[in-house]
């Protein structure tokens, strides 16, 4: 097995094309990074990065706990453990996972996940490699899952890799978990009490269904699931599909809107819009990524969803069937990805809560996309979607009768062009996810809102450069989110506002010897977010590999 590649600091410029003594290596670096900027891609580039703010920690003793170093050149397994230090043995303030990672030579971006417990914590998709190699860094708060940390537990990690004379990059992965301490100025944090897997998870058709038993002592109740289209196929890029009178080349029945649904007993209890995620090779065009991939590209985020309005209808200690379902799916389609895990929070004051669901009201889906051949000579398909759940109940517990109500509205706008031999094809979407939850107990009621808006305006077109045909990849992605949260239940007033935007093109010619691609690109990602968490505000810009901008404008650490 090839040797693992050199890890190499971030903000370290590279330029393998020249060949420079150890002094004006030095000079250059420490000159700015434009100095470095090559008219073109060469066989080497920056390690990739992102504007992404780090994970928040407090000042508290910590504890680094190794749990994986491997080499990832197949499609098994592979296995560690994971223990609760003895420095550090909770309750916890914050936990924090971290992976490096380290390839080099010629491999397609893949995609992986690490569970805990059996339970995904971590999801996440890989860069794709200079020839020399490059090394990038992923940390993702986990204290969420501190219910699974508290006993030693086995950890594994699937990160499918084809190597062979052609695709030569092994991915190597080292990942720990950082343990901070709670003290008087940072307590515990409110995770759950149990979180579990679906029991006998098995497909049905597209969904993914199971077994849960809720504690018969829940207090709060909630679900997630890390849901991706991948495995190639039209359902990675879902977006892109169009119904079946447009004779386009992705075809789907019910058109392009998707939606992730969770379904208790049958019916349904949550909705939400999926993230319409962006891989490192995606859109045809690995060289718009490969130094500042899309967002949310390395940490995959799960979708979340408060089920605390039907504790009372499963809280009998019985076995309740849950179902993970991707909506409007062409019938016998595959392609989703869908990892569940249920979290619950339980009353250490009573053996069983007593509950009802008191209202329920789901709207219809209104789901249509109309397909039209315009007199010009181009096609489009437009596309709009949503509608609206609210749940309403109470829980029995040792404080009294406490009160949520769940409100979630979802909906998807898109259009997408195309033009004869669907060149060009681009689309303009936008999905909105937003969640109200309101608590009537003791003391003050309280009200939490998250306003999800994400979406991308981009295009690919194809045209003749000299002999060779040059794709073009243009694009601008948002991925924005507003948070509003009024104090009570021990918990304080949350306002944060948070945008993360990319922007970038990038064009090489095709079927032609690498020499002659004459690859360029360049992009820019700005991450902003502010509120009574402070202020954050960084961003950086590459052209043709290698970074030119990184600046702060707030929270530089």
């Amino acid at each position: 097995m090839p040797a693992r590649p050199a890890s190499r600091p971030n903000a370290r410029p590279r330029h393998a094309s020249a060949r420079l003594s150890a002094l004006a290596l030095a000079l250059l670096c420490a000159h700015a990074a434009p100095a470095l900027a090559a008219d073109e891609f060469g066989t080497d580039w920056d390690d990739p990065r992102t504007a992404d703010p780090p994970v928040a920690r407090p000042d508290t003793r910590s504890c680094s706990v190794p749990i994986l170093d491997t080499a990832f050149a197949d499609f098994d397994w592979h296995l560690g453990q994971i223990a609760p230090p003895a420095a550090c043995p909770g309750p916890w303030s914050k936990v924090v996972l971290e992976m490096d990672g380290q390839v080099k030579g010629v491999q397609y971006d893949r995609l992986g996940h690490l569970e805990i417990a059996g339970v995904t914590v971590f999801s996440t998709s890989t860069p794709e490699p200079s020839r020399e190699g490059i090394g990038w860094h992923v940390e993702k708060d986990i204290t969420g899952y501190a219910a699974l940390l508290k006993t030693p537990q086995q950890v594994r990690m699937a990160l499918g890799n084809v190597v062979n004379d052609t695709y030569t990059g092994v991915i190597y992965v080292q990942a720990r978990v950082v343990f901070y301490n709670a003290d008087r100025r940072h307590p515990a944090a409110d995770s759950a009490d149990a979180v579990a897997p679906l029991a006998n998870a098995r497909r049905d058709g597209g969904d993914l269904v199971g077994d849960y038993t809720l504690p018969a002592n829940a207090t709060r109740w909630a679900g997630e699931v890390y849901a991706t289209g991948s495995g190639g196929g039209c359902e990675e890029f879902w977006y892109f599909t169009a119904p079946p009178e447009a004779n386009y080349s992705c075809p789907a029945q019910h058109g392009p809107y998707r939606e992730v649904q969770v379904l208790i007993d049958g019916r349904v209890a949550g909705i939400a819009m999926p993230y319409p995620h962006i891989y490192t090779g995606g859109w045809s065009n690995p060289f718009l990524w490969y130094v500042l991939p899309a967002p949310r590209a390395f940490n995959i985020e799960p979708i979340r969803y408060d089920l605390t309005p039907f504790i009372g209808a499963v809280n009998d200690g019985r076995a309740h069937e849950v179902r993970f379902r991707v909506a409007n799916l062409p019938d016998g389609a595959s392609g989703w990805t869908l990892q569940p895990n249920l979290q619950a929070w339980t009353d250490a004051r009573r053996g069983a809560t007593g509950g009802r669901l008191l209202s329920y009201e789901l709207t219809p889906l209104a789901a249509r996309s109309t397909y039209s051949a315009l007199g010009d000579g181009t096609f489009q398909v437009d596309t709009r979607g949503g509608h609206r759940l609210r749940a309403s109940g109470y829980v029995d517990t040792s404080k009294g009768r406490e009160y949520t109500t769940v409100e979630r509205i979802v909906g998807n706008t898109g259009l997408h062009s195309w033009g004869a031999e669907e060149n060009p094809d681009g689309i303009k979407a936008q999905w909105n996810d937003t969640q109200t939850v309101r608590r009537l107990g003791r003391g003050l009621p309280t009200v939490s809102t998250q306003a999800q808006r994400f979406g991308f305006d981009g295009a690919i077109r194809v045209a003749p450069s000299g002999s060779a045909q040059r794709i073009v990849t243009t694009m601008k992605i948002f991925d924005h989110a507003d948070t509003l949260q009024t104090p009570g239940r021990g918990q304080p007033a949350l306002a944060h506002v948070e945008r993360n935007t990319f922007e970038g093109e990038a064009g090489w010619n095709y079927g032609v010897p690498r020499p002659e691609r004459h690859a360029t690109g360049h992009s820019v990602q700005r991450h902003r977010s502010y509120g009574t968490q402070g202020c954050y505000d960084r961003e950086i810009s590459q052209r043709n590999g290698f970074i030119d901008s990184d600046r702060y404008r707030c929270g530089e650490p």
